[in-house]
């Protein structure tokens, strides 16, 4: 389990078309906003937008609503730290690089192409309802944040969404003002070079070098928290062929007790369960993206006895059989 700034509730929040009371809406699902910004699980924030959605009079459109409504200045020095940069590919450069100061669950990636660059979003776990409006809200508001920071109006060639289409996406196309491609192997905006080129309104390489280091700092302070489940995920990863390790035995080997390895993950948001489901997860992706490993190997290298329970278990996972899978992501 991850977790989301509450700042992206408040955002959501503000633009739903709804006469009920809103904020004792919101706080019937434990979640305050009458405190400061903080974080909360994802699963909480999830839930939030799919029923922000279920009472919306458009529910349809309110992650583009959500997104067009961000604003640079939001996230702070983050958003200081994008619009400061010269250009956009800048910008896009800075997200990718300490996204972490406002989620735990979402990275940013910069995948140059010929003609210009992917602007990706990576974010795991199972695509409900929730996680593919929240999807649409993120990227709908890089589109609306580089829009604010660009000295031209930016245009993206093209939009992917892994997710499924609605019923129209007449709205989507007129926002993103692009092809929308809906069931794609990809959460992402293709710009030409001539955007990422573009300069930053408020480009300044003394100010951009200010908050670039202030956001070094806080990264680090992330960074410190979290190592610990990301090393707990390549320990996991590393044993899985060996059988599933026990959480004492995963404690011992970092040098703690396992009441102290669960108290620890428990404040990052994470059981012990959740990083060895998500280990499996990934390695088993990775294996049949990468390799030509018989369903039989793969499932004895991510700890199963059984194929076949492997591929209940990859169907919980990613919504399909290890085969299709394979078949539609397989370099």
């Amino acid at each position: 389990m991850g977790k989301i700034t509450t700042l992206f509730v408040r955002k959501v929040l503000g633009e739903v078309d709804s006469d009920i009371d809103k904020h004792a809406w919101v706080q019937s699902m434990g979640i305050e906003l009458n405190r400061p910004v903080y974080m909360i699980p994802d699963t909480h924030y999830y839930s939030f937008f799919e029923r922000a959605a279920a009472i919306d009079r458009n529910g349809t459109t309110l992650p583009l609503r959500a997104g067009a409504a961000m604003r640079s200045d939001d996230y702070g020095a983050f958003g200081l730290a994008w619009k400061s940069a010269t250009t956009l590919r800048g910008s896009y450069n800075r997200a990718e690089r300490y996204a972490r100061v406002l989620t735990s669950v979402s990275t940013y990636e910069v995948e140059a192409t010929q003609k210009g660059a992917y602007m990706h979003l990576h974010r795991s776990g199972e695509r409900h309802l929730g996680m593919r409006l929240s999807n649409e809200a993120t990227i709908a508001s890089i589109l609306s944040i580089s829009q604010e920071v660009s000295t031209e109006t930016i245009h993206p060639l093209a939009v992917y969404f892994k997710h499924a289409a609605p019923r129209s996406i007449t709205d989507h196309e007129t926002y993103f003002g692009c092809p929308v491609h809906f069931d794609s192997d990809r959460d992402a905006l293709l710009f030409s070079n001539e955007s990422l080129q573009t300069p930053n309104k408020l480009g300044d390489k003394s100010i951009s070098k200010f908050f670039q280091s202030h956001l070094e700092t806080e990264l680090s302070k992330l960074e410190d928290e979290t190592d610990l489940d990301q090393q707990i995920r390549q320990h996991v990863t590393q044993s899985l062929s060996e059988g599933i390790p026990i959480l004492s035995d995963v404690a011992h080997h970092f040098g703690m007790s396992g009441r102290t390895l669960q108290r620890r993950l428990s404040a990052l948001g994470y059981s012990y369960q959740t990083l060895v489901d998500e280990s499996r997860r990934q390695l088993a992706e990775r294996l049949l993206r990468e390799t030509d490993f018989s369903p039989v190997e793969i499932a004895f290298m991510t700890g199963f006895s059984e194929q076949s329970a492997f591929a209940r278990a990859f169907k919980r996972w990613a919504g399909q059989t290890p085969r299709n899978f394979r078949i539609h992501h397989q370099l």
